[in-house]
């Protein structure tokens, strides 16, 4: 009877206890609930198990939270750490908002994902007390404060997946990967950490491995050695940051498929044994200084176009370099490949006359006759592929940091006269040279040392004794080669400028295609072409780009005699008339006249030609042909009916339009980004505008944007280097840098479009002289009022309806971009892909104006064919992760809504 009270007690004891406990989890819930808006229709009643997106156990405990892409505003309660049972918690894709809670107590759970909200901080111990957690995820929270990863989150040893991209992480990666030996993927792109890669990533367990585009000037740096050990690695994305040296020897990486490693500064040889990992599908290298032969990848390999032209590879086409070049190569190996050489030394002739290469000089014969590494904090050693050398005669190695001896084969060489390797750290015998050589060995005390033995050299004594010779003749010798150097090296790098501006442009007849001009730019066709007899009037194509030849009868057509009523617009050098051709065609005509423009007025009527020539796209306006009429020089191009974007900001009132809608500016926006981006990245060549601005912009009849007036673009090598110029361009849009020093990179272009983005939010003019002085520089002004959000409301433009909160926040959006495009240093300022994809996501929330828009099977209308080849290519890599949750213990999908999008997107920014 005793026993059976007891049991009974028992009972009784144990539904108290879950009744309550059940009732803890209720009021977590009732709370958290609370603090959303909209609040989920279904989340009404006290059965919080009920709720869409809540799963509970049997006892009525929450086992997971899935509020994944519900359009959420709300907080974390730090109640939440309660919720003991909890194993999912999925909040991504919202607007959640304040701190981070501490959740050490959730001992239980499993997956935590809280991408893409407007988090503002992590706690530094967050991931103490989580031994279960095994997915990770917080990318894209522009609000976070600047974090570091923790030491101690190598006590999540269960931890599979840790994503963190785009999230305001700082520092060095710590070292602790030998104990999360679950690891399998770790991506933290779009950060802002430094130092090397960490030694532990060696023999871990890393599959998928993404640390690419670091914040530019900075990132990761250091060499790539530790992923020759990364023997399980599948993708290993490390582009846009500052890593150096060699590509190692990744042959035991035999599941590697994806490598990105382009936009660092990797030199040396490409290794052979790349070519053959049996699992290799894409590779990219492209905007380092890698040297030797061209890289022949097995079919089916995708790799990156302009290899060739970024790199410093001696061929374009596959096949062996040149016995002088690859002899040059074996020097370079030896010291490392030091960048200072692989950015001059390119080419399959190191003594082309037009491209020689730095701290070489030769004979007329083509022979390498001196080499001048002196003084160059050079490490490693001397190489015996000097012999091979049999021309030279001076070789000076002094004041630097080789190692090692002496290579006996140096004491072959027929030619050497003199050889300098003073002030190094070289030991072991000193070779015996012919009388002929002047030998200075000088400031090397282990020179003459068997270091491993201690014992003395009996040569020792003659070399000390040639290595004092007279210092002034020393001293004369280096300075006169260095002076050579300096002089070839400048004749050189003005040869190569001039070799690189230089692109052949053929126009033929379109009848037979018959070759009519050929020449080497744009300003030698129309010289040829304007000394041809104007009496025939044969139709004439440009070959590269279609563009035509027109004769003045058909513009005069065209324009009504070039009718004044027919005025489009006027500008420094011409007059823009609207025209129409006999088929219907509406055409835009700049006429300029060379007697009033002047050779400046000439020179942008070339480089029009020579631009438009090479570039093709969507939103940029087309070049449809070129009249040369006397002194008369006109441009023909695509008509764009709805003038230009500054009419549309700044002349509503005096012309009766009607102000754009923030929809129309917004979309404006992304089509110029779409159109610059192109001419930085994505083009055959890489260009800077540098006259970017809402005059510049023109408007089609849907509103749809183009970037037109190419006269002041500047080629950019390799799209990332600085050009000094004449400074060009409109004040109110020019970057600080260029006004004040005149070199000019893509971000000038960046400092521009922001200044367009600020002209789309206050519709006030770049720089307006009937403001207060204060509020004259549009930029100056701005930046300011981004401090407070109340500021910037009152600075939008009136005309705009703010009513709507959606759009209000796609305003603060954009504001932020704009702030970030003008910051006063370039290397704050983002690249023209990343604005990109910051507005990308704000126009997509609209529905298409057109139907037709709607059904584009996957693709973009609006991308260019470069970027959705790009798109297909990455979001094809990098879905080869697979981050399936537990059915059986969460309603959560296979693959949780947005955690696989968010990888997806972090290599398209």
């Amino acid at each position: 009877m005793a026993y059976h009270r007891h049991l009974r007690l028992l009972c009784l004891t144990f539904i108290l206890l879950t009744t309550l406990t059940a009732g803890d989890d209720g009021a977590v819930m009732s709370k958290f609930a609370g603090t959303l808006s909209p609040k989920p229709s279904s989340w009404t009643g006290t059965d919080y198990c009920k709720w869409d997106g809540i799963t509970c156990d049997g006892s009525s405990r929450v086992t997971t939270i899935n509020l994944a892409s519900k359009s959420l505003a709300g907080t974390l309660i730090p109640e939440i750490k309660e919720l003991t049972q909890l194993k999912t918690l999925a909040v991504q894709h919202n607007s959640f908002s304040g701190d981070i809670p501490i959740l050490s107590s959730l001992t239980s759970i499993q997956q935590i994902f809280l991408d893409f909200n407007n988090f503002t901080s992590i706690p530094h111990d967050f991931f103490s007390g989580l031994n279960n957690l095994q997915s990770f995820s917080i990318s894209d929270n522009k609000d976070l404060s600047e974090w570091v990863l923790p030491e101690t989150l190598n006590q999540n040893t269960n931890l599979q997946t840790f994503v963190a991209s785009n999230a305001k992480i700082i520092g060095s990666i710590p070292n602790i990967f030998d104990k999360l030996v679950n690891l399998q993927n770790l991506t933290l792109s779009y950060n802002n950490l430094t130092g090397t890669l960490p030694e532990t990533f060696g023999g871990s367990q890393i599959q998928n491995l993404v640390l690419n585009n670091q914040v530019k000037g900075q990132g990761l740096s250091g060499n790539l050695n530790v992923i020759s050990s990364m023997t399980q690695v599948s993708q290993v994305w490390l582009h846009g940051n500052a890593f150096t040296g060699v590509i190692p020897d990744l042959s035991n990486c035999t599941s590697l498929s994806d490598l990105k490693l382009s936009e660092n500064g990797l030199t040396g040889l490409v290794p052979k044994t790349l070519y053959d990992l049996p699992s290799l599908k894409n590779v990219s290298l492209k905007n380092n200084k890698l040297q030797g032969e061209l890289p022949v990848f097995k079919t089916g390999v995708t790799v990156d176009d302009k290899l060739y032209d970024t790199n410093s590879f001696c061929l374009s086409t596959p096949g062996p370099c040149h016995p002088q070049v690859t002899t040059l190569l074996e020097v370079a190996g030896a010291i490392g490949y030091p960048i200072l050489l692989a950015q001059s030394w390119r080419g399959n002739d190191a003594c082309n006359n037009s491209n020689r290469w730095n701290y070489i000089s030769c004979d007329s014969n083509g022979n390498v006759i001196t080499v001048s590494l002196g003084k160059h904090n050079f490490s490693g050693t001397i190489s015996p592929a000097f012999a091979n050398l049999t021309s030279l005669r001076s070789l000076s190695l002094n004041d630097n940091n080789f190692s090692g001896s002496i290579p006996e084969e140096l004491t072959t060489l027929p030619n050497l006269v003199s050889l300098d390797v003073s002030n190094n750290s070289l030991s072991g015998k000193v070779p015996v040279f012919p009388a002929k050589v002047k030998f200075t060995d000088a400031g090397n005390p282990l020179l003459g040392q068997d270091v491993s033995t201690g014992s003395g050299s009996g040569n020792a004594g003659g070399s000390k004794k040639a290595g004092s010779g007279s210092t002034g003749m020393v001293v004369g010798v280096v300075t006169g080669v260095v002076v050579v150097v300096v002089f070839m090296s400048f004749v050189c790098y003005k040869c190569y400028v001039k070799k690189r501006n230089e692109k052949t442009i053929k126009v033929v007849d379109v009848e037979n295609g018959n070759e009519i001009v050929k020449a080497s730019n744009a300003n030698k066709v129309v010289s040829k072409l304007h000394s041809q007899s104007s009496s025939d009037h044969t139709e004439l194509a440009v070959y590269e780009g279609g563009n035509v030849n027109i004769s003045i009868e058909i513009l005069k057509e065209a324009t009504d005699n070039f009718n004044e009523e027919k005025i489009l617009g006027k500008g420094g050098f011409g007059v823009v008339y609207k025209g129409e051709l006999h088929d219907g065609t509406k055409i835009a005509v700049k006429r300029m006249e060379s007697g009033v423009m002047g050779t400046k007025g000439l020179q942008e009527f070339e480089a029009e030609i020579a631009v438009l020539t090479k570039v093709r796209h969507r939103h940029l306006v087309s070049l449809l042909g070129f009249c040369i009429n006397g002194n008369e020089r006109l441009l023909v191009y695509e008509y764009m009916p709805q003038g230009t974007l500054s009419q549309h900001l700044f002349e509503c009132r005096e012309t009766g339009i009607n102000s754009l809608s923030w929809k129309q500016r917004v979309c404006i926006a992304l089509d110029v980004g779409r159109g610059i981006e192109y001419l930085h990245s994505l083009a055959q060549q890489s260009f800077i505008h540098r006259d970017l601005k809402s005059s510049n912009i023109l408007l089609s009849d849907d509103m749809r944007a183009k970037v037109a007036d190419f006269g002041l673009v500047k080629n950019a090598p390799d799209g990332m280097y600085s050009v000094e110029t004449r400074v060009a361009g409109t004040f109110g849009y020019l970057a600080p840098e260029y006004a004040v020093t005149g070199r000019v990179t893509t971000k000038v272009d960046v400092y521009a479009f922001g200044v367009v983005l600020m002209e789309l939010i206050t519709g006030r003019k770049a720089l307006d002289g009937t403001m207060p002085d204060d509020r004259t520089h549009l930029v100056t002004w701005f930046r300011k009022v981004l401090i407070s959000k109340e500021n910037l409301v009152k600075a939008i433009d009136q005309t705009l309806d703010t009513t709507d909160e959606e759009t209000l926040e796609s305003i603060f959006k954009v504001a932020e971009l704009a702030g970030h495009c003008t910051a006063r240093e370039p290397y704050q300022r983002p690249d023209m892909g990343h604005a990109v994809n910051v507005l990308g996501p704000l126009v997509k929330q609209w529905k298409p104006s057109r139907p037709e828009e709607e059904d584009g099977n996957g693709v973009d209308l609006r991308m260019s064919l470069p970027q959705i080849l790009q798109r297909w290519q990455d979001e094809g890599t990098s879905r080869m992760f697979d981050y399936s949750l537990d059915q059986t213990q969460s309603s959560i999908p296979s693959k949780p809504s947005g955690l696989a999008d968010d990888l997806d997107s972090t290599e398209a920014r």
